[in-house]
């Protein structure tokens, strides 16, 4: 590491709160699927900021809509229209299959967007008691960081120290749709889960988990709300996760953010049926920076890129071969290597080490990804690599496995 670099991370570490554990590095420049440091080396993200970035970073055309945007007006509050909110939300809407959208921030503001809904329906519309709604969450699950988020986790990481937590929350083994049907009491207003469990350990559920989930909630009247922040916009192959299984498992409430900015501002929504969303009234949510012109101008654009430029197909494909690449290597200290799309995760023996020693032998290779959960590599590149990028990242792979 360079005197600069060393520099660098040091005056971090001593003006900014460490929360975060990121690997040494520091980050100058990107463009596409590749970024460089502050001495010039070049690296290959294959992170994406946890899926943030999947049409790449500083994509001309989203780029392009935010200088056009701040050269007119960037924030005007919800207290007064803005032309740019409602084209954005209708092409939203059309592209998710849903009436309305509520345009929010960061992903965790979703969360907690989506739980108000819920909880507002289940007492306006099942009559479910005042103060008993239940939600239904998986264990091992990733819903954000909020007081609320980590109250529905199962994470001690996420959860020791700051307590008391958000009533409320059933928690139930993912995977297991019969947890499920037999947590649901008159008291249940939704299920609350991911497709895919990414800060999990891209934890895939078995084939008709999410079917047989829709069917459940069905039977009890009980609203799903499927969190695809990290796995939508085109992640795992399809537009949406959930689409994988066709419309079995179309949601009643759908979570998007990440992807939605283009990697260059906050954007995120709520999307659910007219009835539903239309529940809200005056002052019963709000958002300052929420559909504000700059962010429903990126968020347009970051739309605009995903579908103009296939990348749902591109994903399907480029991560049916990564994933072909990858197993081909059989490694002795792999313990399993699973995914969708370029949603992939290698899962490391325990008795071969934590997975961030070989996130930082990659990454003096040239290639950044990062561990979670202690023994899983994710990787998620940005969905615009192409073949002989993966092929140069899995040598890189290889070398290290």
């Amino acid at each position: 590491m360079s005197a600069i670099q060393s520099r660098i991370i040091a005056q971090c570490d001593n003006y900014s709160a460490r929360n975060y554990h990121p690997l040494p590095i520091v980050i100058a420049e990107g463009e596409g699927v590749w970024v460089w440091d502050t001495d010039g080396r070049r690296y290959l993200d294959c992170l994406s900021a946890y899926s943030a970035l999947n049409q790449g970073h500083r994509h001309p055309r989203i780029i392009g809509a935010l200088v056009e945007q701040a050269g007119r007006v960037t924030l005007t509050s919800r207290a007064f229209h803005n032309d740019r909110m409602g084209p954005f939300l209708e092409k939203l809407c059309h592209v998710a299959g849903m009436d309305m959208a509520l345009p929010m921030n960061t992903g965790v503001e979703a969360v907690e967007t989506a739980v108000k809904l819920v909880r507002k329906w289940g007492y306006t519309t099942k009559g479910v008691r005042d103060g008993q709604a239940e939600i239904i969450v998986c264990s091992n699950n990733f819903h954000g960081r909020t007081t609320t988020a980590i109250s529905a986790s199962s994470e001690p990481a996420y959860r020791d120290g700051f307590g008391p937590f958000t009533p409320g929350f059933v928690k139930v083994p993912f995977g297991d749709a019969d947890a499920i049907r037999a947590a649901v009491t008159p008291d249940t207003v939704a299920v609350l889960i991911e497709p895919i469990q990414g800060e999990g350990g891209i934890v895939i559920p078995p084939d008709g988990y999410l079917a047989e989930v829709r069917r459940i909630c069905d039977e009890a009247q009980v609203l799903l709300a499927l969190d695809e922040i990290q796995t939508g916009l085109g992640r795992t192959g399809r537009l949406f996760c959930y689409q994988h299984y066709e419309s079995d498992a179309e949601p009643d409430v759908l979570i998007v953010g990440k992807a939605l900015g283009g990697g260059v501002y906050p954007v995120s929504a709520v999307l659910a049926a007219r009835d539903l969303l239309g529940l809200f009234q005056p002052g019963d949510h709000g958002s300052t920076f929420g559909g504000n012109p700059l962010a429903a101008a990126v968020g347009e654009a970051a739309l605009d890129v995903i579908l103009d430029e296939a990348l749902a197909d591109r994903s399907r494909m480029l991560g049916d071969h990564l994933m072909r690449q990858l197993r081909a290597i059989n490694s002795t200290r792999v313990a399993e290597i699973r995914g969708r799309g370029l949603f992939v995760g290698v899962e490391i023996r325990p008795e071969a080490g934590p997975a961030r020693h070989y996130c930082e032998r990659l990454m003096d290779l040239g290639v950044l990804v990062k561990e979670t959960r202690e023994q899983v590599i994710r990787i998620a590149p940005p969905l615009v690599i192409t073949t002989e990028e993966i092929d140069w990242m899995v040598a890189q792979f290889r070398a290290v496995l």
